[in-house]
C-alpha cells in the first residue's frame, strides 16, 4: 500500500530516516566495538601489496626502506594479533599499543572509515615507507589520543596537514617528513606549537612552510631534541638563538634557500648538538672560532652558505666529527693541518671553493676517511704520498685544481670514485687502477699525460659505470675484445683518435657517447645502432671527418644527437623521427642536401633544431604544431625558399630563430613579435621586401636582444615603433647579471653575427649581448632619436641604406656601444660631441655620407683612423688632413694614464690591442683585442668564420 496525500508522504519520509538513523546506529556500534585483531585484518585488505610502494631512499640522516618486507603478508586470522610481524600489545590488556609497518610494500589510499582508526589505545603508529597514493591525513588521526609516536613519512601523503593533528597531546615525536610537498598554514603551526607540550622530536623536511614565519621557531620547548626542516621553503630571518636551545640534539634547517641566519652564535651554544645541517642558508658573516666547542658534533654541513675567509684550525677540535662538508662557500686560504687530523672522520667535502696552496705532507687521522673532495680550487704542488695510501678510501675527487707532477700507486682496492680531470698532472696513469674491481666511476680528463693511454688497460673493470679521457692522447687496440658490461657513460673527445672503438660494438648498457673532436673518418659503423637501440639518449660525433649518407639511426630511446662540422651528404633520414624523445639534434656544417623532413617540426618534444650550413633546398614545412617545445630553429645558410610559415608563431618557447642566407621571401614577419621569449631573431641575406608597419600587438619581442634583418629588400621608414617596445635593449645594469649563456645547461646556442665589420661565430651568446644590424636594405628617412633608449646596446648597424637627416645626439646615452656603422648614407650635420663620451666604442664607421664641421677629439676619437670618415667632403680635423677653419688642426695629446685606466679591457677588449693595430692593421688589432680577453673578465667565445 503506497503512501498517497503530502502527510502521508512526510510520515514515510519520517519512518525512512529513523530506519537509517537506528541502522546508522547499529553499525557504527558494531564497528566500534570491532576486535582490534579485526580492525587490522580489515585495515590490511584495503590495501595491496607491491614492492615499489617501498624503494630504498638515502638522506644524510636516514636510510629508508634498505631491508623492506612484507610484514603483513604473514598475518594469519587464525592467529593471536598480538604475535603477528609489526604488532604491539599491551601484556596484561592485550591492547594494540604498537603498529609498525614501516617499509612494508603497502599501497592505496588510508580513509576517514578505515578501520585503521578503531585502535584507541595505540600509542606507538610508524607507517612510514609506504605509499598511500597521494592520500590526505584524515583528520582521524587526531583521535589517537594516549599516541607518543606518530611516524607517516615517505609514504606519498599530501594535501594540508589537518589542524586535528594538534590534538594529540601526548606526541613526544612526529615524523611527517618526505611527502609530497604537505602544506603547514599558520593556524595549524600554531597550534602544534601550543598543544603538543610534550613534543621533542619534530621531522618536516620537504614539506610546504613558506606562509610560516621563521622566528615562531623560537616558540618551541626548550626541551627539542630533534628538528629537522629541511627544505621546506622558509623565507625571512631566523634568530641564530636556534642554536643554542639546551637540549638540542639534531637540527636541519638545509636547503633553505630563502632562510637568513645573519651570523652564527659566539657562544652558548648546545653542547649536546651532534647533527648541525645549515646547507643553503645565507650568512653575512664569517664562520666563528667557537664552532670548534661543540665536541659532541657528528655531522656538520654548512656547503653554500656564502662563507668567506679562512677554514677555521678550531675545527680541527671536534674529534667526533664523522661527515664534514664546507663545500660551495668562499672560503680562501690555505688548507688548515688540523682538519687533516680528525681521527673519525669518514667524510669531508672543501670543493667549490677559492683555497689555494698545497696538500699537507703529513698527516695523523683520516684513518677512517671514505670520501675526500676537493675539486675546483686553485689548489696546487704535488700529489703527497699518503693520498695513495688511505686504507678506507673510496670516493676521491681532485678535478679542477692545479695539481702538477705524478700520483703514486694506489695501496688500497677499496676506490668506486676517482676523478684526477683538470689539472696538470702528468707522467704515467698509476697501474693499479687497473685493479680497482669495485670502481664505478674514472675520470682521468685534461692532465699532461706523458703516454698515450691505453684502453684496454682497463678491461677488468667489470664494475665501471662512467669512464671519462677526453682531452687526452689515446691509443686503442681494435684487435682487442673485451666487455664492460655496466658502462653506462663513455668519454673520449678530443683524444685523436681515428676510428670507432670496436669493443662498442658489445656495449649494450651505453646510455652517454662522446666521440666529438677527433679524426674518425669513414661512415658510421652499422653495429653502431644495435649498440645502442635501447639505451643510448646522448651521441656527440662532432667535428671529425665521417663521411657518406646519413647513418640510419633509430634509437628509441636518444635524446641528443650531434653530428656536426663532418662531411655527411645525402638527404636527412624521416627514419631519424622514430626517436620519439629527441630533444637536440645539431646536423650543422655538412653537406647536407634534400628537404627538411616534415616530421621534424611536427615534434612535440624537439628542443633545438640546428640544420644551418648545408644545402637543404625546397620550402620550410609549414606545419609547426601547437603546443610543441622549440627553444632554438637555426636553418641559416641553405638554399630554403618560399614564405616563411606562419606556424612559427605556434613555438610558444622559442629563444633564437636564425634564417638567415637562404632565399626565403616576403614581409616582415610581424606575427612573430608576440613571442615573449624570443632574444634573437636572425633573417639577413634572404628576399624579405616592402615596409615594416606599425607593431600589432602592445608589446612586441620584449625580450629580443639580437635583431639582424641585413641584406634583404627593406624600404620605407625606419620602424620607429618597433624600436620603442624593446624593452630587453632598453636597460641592463651588466654588473648586476651573473656570467650566463644562452642554451646554457643542456646545449650552448652560438649564432654568426657582424661585428665591427666582420662575421664572427659567437660560439657561445652571452645573455646581455645585444645588437641591431638592418644594413644594406633600402631604408630611407631620417634616424629615430628614440633609439637613443636603448641602452644596452653593444652594436648598432644602418650602413648601406638612404637614411636622411642628422645622426641623432641621443645616442651619447648607448652607454654601452662598442661598435656603430652609419656609413654609405645621406645623412648631414655635424657629429654629435656626445658620441666623445661613450665609454666602450671602439669601432666608429660614419663613411660616405655628408657630414660637415669638425671632427669630435678625445677619449676613443683619438683612436679612429681615417677610414672612419671617407667620403664626407665637409668634414675636417683630426685624423684628416684636411683643417678646419684654416688652421691646422693639433694632434690631440697622448692618453694620460687616467684616461687609459678609464678605457681599460674590463669589459673584455684591450686598448693595447688598438695600438698594436695602428702598425698591423686596425681589423688586426681589433681581432687581437678579442683574443686577449681570456686574460680579463669573459665576454664572449668568439672565432672567425668564413661565410660564402
Amino acid at each position: 500500500m503506497g503512501c498517497l496525500g503530502w502527510k502521508n508522504q512526510l510520515f514515510c519520509l519520517l519512518v525512512i530516516l529513523s530506519l537509517l538513523f537506528h541502522f546508522s546506529s547499529s553499525f557504527s556500534s558494531s564497528l566500534s566495538s570491532i576486535s582490534p585483531c579485526s580492525a587490522l585484518l580489515h585495515f590490511n585488505h584495503s590495501l595491496s601489496l607491491d614492492l615499489s610502494a617501498s624503494p630504498s631512499y638515502y638522506t644524510s640522516r636516514i636510510q629508508m626502506c634498505d631491508n623492506s618486507y612484507p610484514k603483513t603478508a604473514s598475518w594469519k586470522e587464525d592467529k593471536d594479533c598480538c604475535s603477528w610481524d609489526g604488532v604491539v600489545c599491551h601484556q596484561t590488556t592485550r591492547h594494540v599499543i604498537g603498529l609498525d609497518l614501516s617499509c612494508s610494500w603497502l599501497r592505496g589510499p588510508i580513509h576517514s572509515n578505515s578501520t585503521l582508526f578503531f585502535l584507541p589505545h595505540l600509542r606507538a603508529l610508524n607507517l612510514a615507507g609506504n605509499c598511500f597514493n597521494e592520500s590526505l591525513i584524515s583528520p582521524e588521526f587526531g583521535k589517537f589520543k594516549t599516541l607518543t609516536h606518530l611516524n607517516l613519512s615517505y609514504s606519498c601523503f599530501s594535501g594540508k596537514i589537518p589542524n586535528e593533528i594538534s590534538h594529540l597531546s601526548s606526541l613526544i615525536s612526529l615524523d611527517l617528513s618526505l611527502n609530497n610537498g604537505l602544506l603547514i598554514e599558520t593556524p595549524v603551526w600554531k597550534s602544534v606549537i601550543h598543544n603538543l607540550t610534550q613534543l621533542r622530536e619534530l621531522l618536516l623536511d620537504q614539506s610546504d612552510m613558506s606562509s610560516i614565519r621563521p622566528n615562531s621557531l623560537m616558540n618551541l620547548s626548550s626541551s627539542f631534541t630533534t628538528l629537522s626542516l629541511n627544505y621546506c621553503k622558509l623565507q625571512g630571518k631566523l634568530e641564530n638563538s636556534i642554536l643554542c636551545l639546551p637540549s638540542i640534539q639534531t637540527l636541519d634547517l638545509g636547503f633553505n634557500i630563502n632562510l637568513d641566519m645573519g651570523s652564527l652564535p659566539k657562544s652558548n651554544w648546545s653542547s649536546y648538538l651532534q647533527f648541525l645541517d645549515l646547507s643553503s642558508v645565507s650568512f653575512s658573516e664569517k664562520l666563528p672560532d667557537s664552532i670548534g666547542n661543540l665536541k659532541s658534533l657528528k655531522y656538520l654541513d654548512i656547503s653554500n652558505c656564502n662563507f668567506t675567509g679562512s677554514i677555521l684550525t678550531s675545527l680541527g677540535n671536534l674529534t667526533k666529527l664523522t661527515y664534514l662538508t664546507l663545500s660551495s662557500n668562499n672560503f680562501s686560504g690555505l688548507l688548515p693541518l688540523s682538519v687533516f687530523n680528525l681521527p673519525n672522520l669518514s667524510s669531508l667535502y672543501l670543493d667549490n671553493n677559492q683555497l689555494i696552496g698545497p696538500l699537507p705532507n703529513h698527516v695523523s687521522g683520516l684513518l677512517n676517511l671514505k670520501d675526500l673532495y676537493l675539486s675546483s680550487n686553485f689548489l696546487n704542488g704535488t700529489l703527497p704520498s699518503w693520498l695513495s695510501n688511505l686504507p678506507s678510501l673510496v670516493s676521491l675527487s681532485l678535478n679542477g685544481n692545479q695539481f702538477i707532477g705524478e700520483i703514486g700507486e694506489f695501496k688500497s682496492n677499496s676506490l668506486k670514485h676517482l676523478d684526477l680531470s683538470y689539472n696538470k698532472l702528468y707522467g704515467s696513469i698509476p697501474r693499479s687502477i687497473s685493479r680497482f674491481v669495485n670502481l664505478t666511476y674514472l675520470s682521468l680528463s685534461s692532465n699532461n699525460w706523458s703516454n698515450m693511454l691505453e684502453l684496454e688497460m682497463f678491461s677488468k673493470l667489470k664494475n665501471l659505470v662512467f669512464l671519462d679521457f677526453s682531452n687526452n692522447l689515446v691509443s686503442i687496440n681494435n684487435n682487442v675484445t673485451y666487455t664492460l658490461p655496466k658502462l653506462s657513460s663513455l668519454n673520449l673527445s678530443s683524444c685523436n683518435i681515428s676510428e670507432f672503438p670496436i669493443f662498442l660494438r658489445i656495449a649494450t648498457t651505453l646510455q652517454f657517447l662522446d666521440l666529438s673532436n677527433n679524426r674518425i673518418y669513414g661512415q658510421v659503423p652499422k653495429w653502431l645502432e644495435d649498440m645502442g637501440r635501447d639505451s643510448l639518449y646522448f651521441l656527440d660525433l662532432h667535428d671529425n671527418l665521417l663521411q657518406g649518407p646519413f647513418p640510419t639511426l633509430s634509437f628509441l630511446s636518444l635524446e641528443y644527437l650531434s653530428v656536426s662540422n663532418n662531411k655527411l651528404t645525402g638527404e636527412i633520414p624521416s627514419l631519424i623521427c622514430n626517436t620519439s624523445s629527441l630533444y637536440v639534434l645539431d646536423l650543422s656544417h655538412n653537406n647536407l642536401s634534400g628537404v627538411v623532413p616534415k616530421c621534424l617540426v611536427h615534434s612535440n618534444v624537439l628542443s633545438v633544431l640546428d640544420l644551418r650550413m648545408n644545402s637543404l633546398h625546397g620550402t620550410i614545412p609549414a606545419t609547426f604544431s601547437k603546443g610543441n617545445h622549440f627553444r632554438n630553429i637555426n636553418l641559416n645558410g641553405n638554399q630554403l625558399e618560399g614564405p616563411l610559415p606562419r606556424s612559427l608563431a605556434n613555438c610558444r618557447n622559442l629563444e633564437v630563430l636564425d634564417l638567415g642566407s637562404n632565399k626565403i621571401n616576403g614581409t616582415f614577419p610581424y606575427w612573430l613579435e608576440g613571442l615573449l621569449y624570443l632574444r634573437v631573431l636572425v633573417i639577413r641575406s634572404n628576399k624579405f621586401q616592402g615596409r615594416i608597419g606599425n607593431p600589432k600587438t602592445k608589446s612586441p619581442f620584449p625580450n629580443l636582444r639580437i635583431l639582424d634583418i641585413s641584406n634583404n629588400e627593406f624600404n620605407g621608414p625606419l620602424p620607429i615603433k618597433y624600436f620603442k617596445f624593446l624593452k630587453a635593449m632598453t636597460n641592463v645594469d651588466e654588473g648586476k647579471v651573473a656570467l650566463k649563456y644562452m642554451g646554457d645547461g643542456y646545449y650552448q646556442d652560438s649564432l654568426n653575427v657582424m661585428m665591427k665589420g666582420l662575421y664572427i661565430e659567437l660560439v657561445r651568446i652571452q645573455t646581455v649581448f645585444t645588437t641591431i644590424d638592418f644594413s644594406n636594405n633600402s631604408f630611407r628617412g631620417e634616424i629615430p632619436k628614440i633609439i637613443g633608449r636603448l641602452k644596452s646596446l653593444k652594436g648598432l648597424n644602418f650602413s648601406h641604406n638612404n637614411l636622411t637627416g642628422y645622426i641623432p645626439p641621443s645616442f651619447g646615452n648607448l652607454s654601452n656601444l662598442e661598435w656603430l656603422d652609419l656609413s654609405f648614407n645621406k645623412l648631414i650635420g655635424e657629429i654629435p660631441k656626445q658620441l666623445v663620451d661613450l665609454p666602450w666604442l671602439e669601432v666608429l664607421k660614419l663613411s660616405h655620407n655628408q657630414l660637415t664641421g669638425h671632427i669630435p677629439f678625445g677619449k676613443q676619437f683619438n683612436t679612429f683612423d681615417n677610414d672612419s670618415y671617407t667620403d664626407n667632403q665637409g668634414l675636417c680635423g683630426f685624423p684628416l688632413s684636411k683643417t678646419c677653419n684654416s688652421l691646422e688642426a693639433k694632434k690631440p695629446p697622448p692618453l694620460t694614464l687616467q684616461q687609459e685606466d678609464y678605457l681599460g679591457p674590463e669589459n673584455g677588449f684591450s686598448w693595447q690591442a688598438i695600438s698594436m693595430g695602428y702598425g698591423c692593421g686596425v681589423i688586426f688589432g681589433m681581432l687581437m683585442g678579442y683574443l686577449m680577453f681570456k686574460i680579463g673578465k669573459p665576454k664572449w667565445i668568439v672565432r672567425m668564420v668564413n661565410l660564402e
